[in-house]
């Protein structure tokens, strides 16, 4: 998207009138005895000068416009406003007492010399009184083209003739045309047998004068924008430049006086796919740069003829920031001082055909708000508080440890708040529930709000739409503080097409693979990433770790591994190619999701990845280095979504109770699989949207039923081994779908609305549920170990009933019973171990607080020697209609 116009408005004008010492006017060659009038102006000159208000129309086009840069910067540069003119009576005291030495293009230096100790004998008045353009106002005494530079102040001796410093042909055109590889190699300060050149490219600018110490020296105009000179000295000094507009005058650092920012070994990394903190070479990195502070901007694009800067600090006409190739890397660099926090920019790239495109920087750490594009120069000055959290959140393994996720896109959870406002009231509220984890849909920057952030631009940067990097720093601060871990949505499958962002970056194909057949996916229209090019791999992987130390993020639940992980995913043949051993496994893919989750393990201890992965690939949890019988390693995730369950018991649920019996097995038949990988159960956005209806409007029956078996479905999700995560807004029954437009209906928990306590008790036994779970080891010690599970029924089908144990490390066992019918079923007979004196109850989903019919058992149930179930002992108890109980040795 084009950028907007810069707000910074005009340049600083740093004086409206210059002392002769400032801006000395060109003079004759010392050399010449007879001294010739000053050449006067060309026609086109004084013609620009009428035309001011054109010039800033084609600096603001040039913003507006980025794909018109080239016409509009020739417009602009043949509008150039002249200077203002300044009489030459208003020279300053200290310009009379100046020495002044002249020097001509192709004029012997050692005549210079011999006509250099007179004229420095003489006054500034009296050299005056000698030249015919004295008197006059500087805009008539501007130097002609081909006339030396007026140099002031003591310089060194010259040696040699001195040749024409103006740049050949090539390399103007090159400059100018953005094309150019080293532009420091011909801008800038350099070392000439006969002193120093010294050349510019400023765009614009009515002169450029050198400025050193006393030194003052006048550039030669050399049209379009390009300004040069030679001045004899014996060795480069440190200098500024002193840049003249209309209306203003600038002095600033020369960025091509600077030697590269980035550093052999960054960039033998980055070729090597390596870079773990690439982040830290690649982007806009405010720096102190030989003693100069400034940003270093760096981005890689090995197929691009050229790359510029453009940006509000150049009113997004890059052609005065060229940028220069570092190796055979692909990567550009430029370090621009004096620019810094909250500047926008983004990189003008000249394609292999010659077109230019405008292009967001794909290592942004902030970007504007959407709809605009921008990328934003940024330094986290956030100062973290939870060190605390940090160094214990990996003292006991994730399957080990309580882990219930309570899912939340942000942006509609209380629409309209701010990261500092949410972080007012999420960890309160999630705290309050007893949730371990919240769960956020990607934070990650996109232009399209209704992607829910599953089409990504900025991978680097959090939304703008919320506010700052650092303010999104301080809510995820503020959530480990309150004890809640932090879990981001990652989507490393694909990408938008957006031309402003990763699509055909450089002009090629870059980021998504070359082979139309496996970079287009066929779902969403988007694209995906080229797995097997090793700068590409290191883009997601050093990505994957950003967001780990950078913002302290405690998991990643990666998206969409699916899709990634087949070449036939939603293909039908002939629109795939097979791997080199003619299966259908994209074997990049595997080894850049093995890359990633071994490098995120060994760089962030304490951090877990958790894949989303529907199908039965074998070993998604398993580690990298462990084949499996496919003969692939493990792809080395902590936890992966058994959408296997999600998707069975919610199919037995969304049935009438009189057919559940026919459908029993979608109940049980997880715990044939429960232990190949390490699961976490998802009740997700993905199933609360798109005609899915609400959690509790997939529940049949009439309202009170529905809520029944809403809290009875969720008291079975805690218990069943695996960790829990919950989508926003059914933990109080929700009735409506999820709308990312307005989120969660709070205004069903408004005590003013009839039916709040139905919300309110769901709201409540989750809370408890969460709480319970906590306090129960057994619920979540064992998860991922067989002995950790026992069935005592899993076969009455005729009574919709499922009773099994969970135990923890020590063998203490809690009884989980679900009865999925509406009747009560009174003296219901289980089998138990022997070894308990009683039974003690600690929730039921049908309790009066939670909304159900108040049958609960509030004295403990004793073991009788009757065998039930294979076991030697048994209760009886009353089982409560669409209910579940758990039940713990009193």
């Amino acid at each position: 998207m084009t950028p907007s116009s810069p707000s910074s408005g005009p340049l600083p004008n740093d004086t409206a009138e210059q002392t002769a010492e400032e801006k000395i006017p060109a003079q004759k060659a010392a050399p010449v005895k007879k001294a010739a009038p000053a050449k006067k102006a060309a026609p086109a000159r004084k013609a620009a000068a009428k035309k001011v208000p054109a010039a800033k129309k084609a600096a603001t086009s040039a913003a507006k416009k980025p794909a018109a840069a080239a016409a509009g910067k020739k417009a602009a540069a043949e509008k150039v406003p002249a200077a203002k003119k300044t009489p030459a009576s208003k020279k300053t005291p200290a310009a009379k007492k100046t020495t002044s030495i002249t020097a001509t293009a192709g004029k012997s230096t050692a005549a210079a010399r011999k006509t250099a100790a007179p004229a420095a004998k003489k006054t500034a008045k009296t050299a005056a009184k000698k030249s015919p353009a004295a008197g006059k106002p500087a805009a008539a005494r501007k130097r002609a083209p081909g006339k030396a530079p007026a140099v002031v102040g003591q310089v060194g001796p010259q040696a040699g003739p001195s040749p024409s410093i103006a740049l050949d042909a090539a390399d103007r055109e090159r400059l100018l045309a953005g094309t150019h590889h080293d532009p420091h190699s011909v801008l800038g300060a350099h070392l000439h047998p006969e002193g120093v050149v010294f050349r510019a490219l400023r765009p614009f600018a009515l002169s450029v004068t050198v400025v050193s110490g006393d030194l003052r020296a006048d550039l030669h105009d050399d049209g379009d924008g390009l300004f040069s000179g030679l001045l004899p000295l014996r060795e480069v000094p440190g200098y500024r430049l002193r840049v003249t507009y209309e209306g203003t005058v600038r002095e600033v650092e020369d960025a091509y006086r600077f030697l590269p920012a980035l550093g052999e070994l960054d960039l033998h990394l980055i070729g090597e796919g390596r870079h773990e903190e690439l982040w830290k070479a690649l982007g806009a990195e405010p720096m102190t740069h030989q003693g100069v502070t400034g940003t270093r901007f760096s981005v890689w694009a090995p197929n691009a003829r050229g790359v510029r800067v453009a940006g509000g600090f150049n009113y997004w006409d890059g052609t005065g920031y060229p940028m220069r190739s570092l190796g055979g890397a692909g990567v550009w660099e430029l370090f621009v001082p004096e620019i810094g926090e909250g500047e926008l920019y983004k990189f003008e790239i000249t394609r292999p055909d010659g077109s230019r495109s405008l292009r967001a920087d794909p290592l942004a750490r902030r970007t504007e708000a959407p709809p605009n594009t921008s990328s934003i120069v940024h330094t986290s000055r956030h100062e973290w508080q939870d060190a605390d959290w940090l160094a214990r959140r990996g003292e006991v393994p994730v399957t080990e440890s309580p882990f219930s996720v309570y899912e939340v896109h942000l942006p509609s959870w209380r629409p309209g708040l701010t990261y500092r406002q949410l972080a007012e009231h999420l960890p309160a509220y999630v705290k309050d529930l007893g949730f371990t984890h919240v769960e956020l849909m990607p934070i990650a920057e996109h232009p399209f709000g209704g992607s829910w952030g599953y089409q990504v631009t900025g991978f680097y940067a959090p939304t703008a739409r919320l506010g700052t990097p650092d303010d999104f720093k301080y809510l995820v601060d503020r959530l480990h503080q309150e004890g809640i871990g932090v879990l981001m949505d990652w989507v490393p499958a694909h990408f938008p097409r957006d031309d402003w962002a990763l699509a055909e970056f450089d002009g090629r194909p870059l980021y998504e693979h070359e082979d139309p057949l496996k970079s287009a996916h066929p779902d969403w229209g988007t694209l995906e990433f080229d797995y097997g090019r090793r700068e590409v791999r290191n883009f997601l992987v050093a990505n994957a770790v950003y967001w780990c130390e950078e913002f302290h993020i405690d998991g990643l639940r990666v998206d969409a591994v699916a899709s990634m992980l087949y070449l036939d995913y939603s293909r039908e043949p002939g629109q795939w190619v097979p791997n080199e051993h003619g299966g259908r496994e994209n074997l990049d893919a595997v080894a850049f999701l093995q890359e990633m989750n071994a490098t995120v393990y060994r760089r962030a201890p304490g951090v877990v990845t958790i894949a989303e992965e529907s199908t039965a690939w074998d070993g998604v949890t398993r580690a990298t280095h462990h084949k499996g019988p496919s003969g692939f390693g493990g792809l080395g995730f902590g936890l992966k979504w058994n959408m296997g369950w999600m998707h069975d018991s919610l199919q037995y649920m969304g049935k009438e109770p009189v057919h559940r019996k026919y459908h029993h097995h979608d109940m049980t038949f997880s715990m044939v699989y429960a232990y190949s990988e390490n699961y976490v159960l998802p009740i997700s956005h993905d199933e609360v949207v798109h005609g899915k209806r609400s959690l509790v409007s997939k529940m049949p029956g009439d309202w009170w039923q529905q809520r029944a078996d809403h809290r009875a479905y969720l008291a079975f999700m805690w218990a069943h081994p695996g960790k829990q995560l919950l989508f926003m807004g059914q933990e109080f029954a929700q009735g409506a779908e999820w709308s990312e437009a307005h989120g969660p209906d709070w205004w069903l928990l408004d005590p003013a609305y009839g039916a709040e306590p139905d919300h309110r008790g769901v709201r409540d036994l989750v809370r408890d549920l969460n709480h319970a779970y906590r306090a129960a080891p057994a619920l979540w010690q064992r998860d991922t170990d067989p002995a950790g599970f026992q069935w005592i029924t899993s076969d009455a089908a005729d009574d919709n009933v499922l009773a099994f144990l969970r135990l923890d490390a020590e063998g203490t066992p809690l009884l989980s019973v679900s009865n999925f019918s509406p009747v009560v079923r009174h003296d219901y007979r289980l089998g138990v171990p022997d070894d308990a004196l009683g039974w003690q109850e600690v929730l039921s989903t049908d309790a009066a607080r939670y909304g159900g019919s108040g049958l609960t058992h509030p004295d403990p149930l004793k073991p009788e020697p009757q065998p039930a179930h294979g076991r030697p002992a048994s209760v009886r108890l009353t089982l409560p209609p669409l209910a579940t109980v758990w039940l713990r040795p009193a």
